[in-house]
């Protein structure tokens, strides 16, 4: 590993949280895709895999700001293994009425109630901010880290899922992932150390994070990044069925991951200078660009070829992304802030993945890769159009830095309440 990363975690705790992020994030990469291999094993039905997926993305996009916001007073242990265990019975639930073939709007119920569970990746990097809040060049090797782990959860959680489910028994990969998740939040909210202490009364707005601008038009970008990043995973899953070897899909959408993975482990090791926001516009233009070559595949060879250039371009975006969230909200809203972005994200993910599934069943895989053409092309639009907003990038205020609860992340001149838990 190189001495970027190695300093960063150096720092007491680092390691064990951001294991344990890994842990609890891989249901983000396996609940979904997870589901829908599921359903179409046990009904063949694309329409309706993709309309419990995007039914579980929406039911995320709105309850997941809710729990950050209550993280943001009450500290994460408070908050989010009470949300995990609603999720963890959901999902239970979820497989049971899948297995018997219960009617199709106990699949839904259920489905809602998987969309309690946390933002783990936002609860991760709320912990590195309060870690190297006075250290932008280590904060941005963090991110980038987290970054890599996310890619490596794409990589390792479709793989999983996806084999589990057509290998052993169809519920297999929601199951696994239902276990990661308690295991995970479990383990990062009993280190109590490097848990970011809740941000006082006095500095606390009382509103959302959304009231910022510049927040607003990342959230929305995402929107359409994220049918982007959920129809692809439908249509790719149809596509490796087509051509007779839809277990391979896993592999075709690791490859699209590991290209993200590569740019993103090599954007840590750089400390890029100029507007932030210039950079992000030019990040999301470049997915919308690669979203070409996809609707020229004939063979799965091709397209992991293809996905794999696409990805190249999502790591360094979502770093940047998550600094832009830095500088536009306040400190006291931090995770709820991050939080709004895997919200635009599940909210397109959700629309996309249902056009998605509805173009596969009506016209096949090939045609279904418009879906993330369209979505990359309208991410690229939006972030034209709201990117004055995003610059110049205004100040938070130092007072209301929430630090550590002990160890690196707290300083000498922290108030008592701030460092104790």
């Amino acid at each position: 590993m190189s001495s970027p990363y190695r300093a960063i975690f150096a720092a007491p705790g680092a390691k064990g949280f951001s294991a344990a992020g890994l842990l609890g994030r891989m249901p983000l990469s396996m609940m979904g895709i997870g589901i829908v291999t599921m359903v179409s094993e046990l009904t063949g039905r694309y329409g309706l895999a993709g309309a419990l997926s995007a039914t579980l993305a929406l039911a995320t996009a709105v309850m997941g700001p809710q729990v950050s916001r209550l993280v943001d007073r009450h500290g994460q242990r408070r908050v989010m293994r009470p949300a995990t265990l609603v999720a963890a019975a959901s999902t239970a639930a979820l497989l049971l009425s899948a297995q018997q073939g219960w009617p199709e709007w106990t699949l839904f119920l259920f489905v809602l109630g998987v969309g309690t569970v946390p933002s783990v990746g936002s609860m991760v990097r709320a912990r590195w901010s309060a870690l190297y809040a006075d250290s932008p060049e280590r904060l941005h090797t963090a991110y980038s880290a987290e970054s890599v782990i996310d890619e490596v959860v794409f990589i390792a959680g479709p793989l999983l899922a996806i084999g589990l489910s057509t290998g052993w028994f169809p519920e297999a990969g929601p199951l696994l992932a239902g276990v990661f998740l308690v295991a995970g939040v479990f383990w990062l909210t009993a280190q109590r150390a490097t848990e970011p202490a809740p941000a006082p009364a006095a500095h606390r707005s009382g509103g959302s994070a959304l009231r910022s601008r510049g927040l607003r038009v990342l959230v929305v970008t995402f929107v359409a990044t994220g049918g982007l990043f959920g129809s692809i995973e439908v249509v790719t899953v149809a596509f490796a069925e087509e051509h007779g070897h839809k277990a391979a899909s896993s592999l075709v959408l690791a490859v699209w991951a590991l290209g993200s993975c590569l740019a993103g482990a090599v954007f840590g090791l750089l400390h890029p200078k100029g507007d932030p926001a210039l950079r992000w516009l030019l990040g999301v233009c470049a997915m919308a660009v690669s979203m070409i070559p996809l609707q020229l595949v004939g063979n799965l060879a091709v397209l992991a070829v293809a996905l794999f250039f696409a990805g190249l371009a999502i790591a360094p975006t979502m770093v940047t992304t998550m600094a832009l969230v830095g500088h536009h909200v306040p400190r006291a809203n931090f995770t709820e802030g991050l939080s709004w972005m895997s919200t635009g994200m599940a909210v397109g993910a959700a629309l996309g993945s249902s056009v998605a599934g509805s173009v596969v069943d009506a016209a096949g895989a090939g045609p279904g890769y418009a879906v993330p053409g369209a979505s990359g092309a309208l991410a690229a639009v939006v972030a034209f159009l709201g990117y004055r907003r995003l610059r110049p990038a205004p100040e938070r205020a130092e007072a209301s830095v929430p630090r550590a609860r002990g160890g690196a992340g707290a300083h000498d001149g922290d108030s008592e309440d701030e460092r104790v838990a």
